[in-house]
């Protein structure tokens, strides 16, 4: 078989629009443009997200508008069987796709048994499918959020939570024995510093049993944080020496501000970087160290960062890397970045993106989120504005 050459990083563009949105209809383009017009602006996204949930609560007939805008444009449906139609466009410009089952806040066990057998289900889908190439899932979507806390605060626990843990730890297996069997790599999402070492230890733990074949488990590093680079050298040492592969998400990060706030709230070290020429410094520099380490690494770089995207690109170039190594993929969330992801996918690059799902009132914690992310990204929104609208220009609409 002969295999796929490294593409010059001279022929890419990320100004492209004509690939970049070629997966859009005109009428597509045009409400992407009024919806990324409505976010670009600050105010209504902090406004958005209490003013949503009280006509919600108070019971008027919003959903459906949500549902029509913001919900169509980032999310792939409410069940698998609805984002069939997203797996398929996607596919049809050779990007992958992550089923994400984005239902967040819920507090009981039988939310928890459910979203476990859901993610489960999102690998059965996967499974000999290359279009969806990933699963992915957060702990806080099959586990209490305070005793994640309470477990890294280091404190004793009851019996019936020593019970509540058991089952946690049970839930994680489950998802990444059925990876394993499956043959389908799982991303285990990062959440906020005061549960992360509690997570971290748990992936690593199923890095070990399950990644001594294949890379199966990937845990995610927000670089935003100062101590990740070093944590990353550090895990991958851990593999070398025991003998497992690590698998790796790379990403800047998503709960900048609310570090900070806590933080300062009670008094110690801020984690996050000073500021963002660190985190893109580091960020980099990670891939870079991925880059250097593929016989014992595989990684996905999470990121709507034009720069890193490239730099990357050179990367594989110089180290003779082919665009479709199985152990590099680039990734972003569906709907956003398109001039990244479809100009990569092009070019032949290994490219998926995250596609939530769920109900639309539970998906709405996610929806927000995102979008005051990317608000708080300076340029993000407009920098996706001005290529549509040169798209928009192109075609002559």
């Amino acid at each position: 078989m002969i295999e796929s050459q490294p593409v010059k990083s001279s022929v890419l563009s990320f100004d492209n629009t004509e690939i970049a949105f070629s997966h859009m209809s005109n009428g597509e383009l045009k409400k992407a443009f009024w919806l990324f017009k409505v976010i670009n602006i600050n105010f209504l996204v902090k406004i958005g997200p209490p003013l949503t949930n009280f006509a919600l609560n108070i019971g008027l007939p919003i959903e459906g508008i949500i549902r029509k805008t913001i919900f169509n444009h980032f999310c792939g449906g409410e069940s698998i069987k609805d984002c069939e139609a997203t797996i398929n466009q996607l596919s049809n410009y050779q990007v992958g796709t992550i089923l994400d089952y984005s239902v967040e806040g819920e507090h009981n066990e039988k939310a928890f048994d459910e979203t476990c057998q859901e993610i489960i289900a999102t690998i059965g889908r996967a499974t000999k499918d290359k279009k969806v190439p990933f699963s992915v899932f957060k702990v806080t979507g099959i586990a209490r959020f305070d005793l994640l806390d309470k477990i890294q605060r280091g404190e004793t626990l009851t019996s019936n939570e020593n019970d509540e843990w058991l089952r946690v730890r049970s839930r994680v297996d489950m998802i990444c024995h059925a990876a394993y069997q499956a043959g389908i790599p799982v991303m285990i999402d990062a959440e906020e510093s005061w549960i992360q070492d509690t997570i971290d230890n748990l992936t690593i733990e199923m890095m070990q049993k399950y990644n001594r074949i294949d890379p199966i488990v990937y845990n995610t590093y927000q670089i935003y944080r100062h101590d990740r680079l070093a944590f990353l050298k550090k895990n991958f040492a851990e593999a070398e020496s025991s003998n497992y592969y690590l698998g790796a998400k790379l990403v800047r990060g998503a709960y900048m501000e609310k570090e900070r706030k806590r933080a300062a709230e009670m008094g110690y070290e801020s984690p996050i970087q000073p500021n963002k020429s660190a985190t893109d410094r580091d960020y980099d520099e990670a891939v870079k160290f991925c880059v250097e380490h593929l016989n014992r690494v595989a990684f996905v770089a999470g990121t709507h960062n034009e720069a890193s995207c490239m730099k990357l690109v050179k990367l594989m170039e110089e180290h003779g890397i082919e665009a479709q190594n199985s152990k590099v993929y680039f990734s972003q969330l569906l709907g956003m970045s398109d001039n990244l992801s479809f100009n990569l996918s092009h070019e032949k690059f290994n490219v998926v993106k995250y596609v939530p799902y769920g109900p639309v009132k539970a998906v709405l914690p996610y929806l927000f989120r995102r979008a005051q992310e990317n608000t708080a990204i300076a340029g993000q929104m407009g920098r996706e504005l001005g290529l549509i609208l040169k798209e928009k220009q192109r075609r002559g609409i």
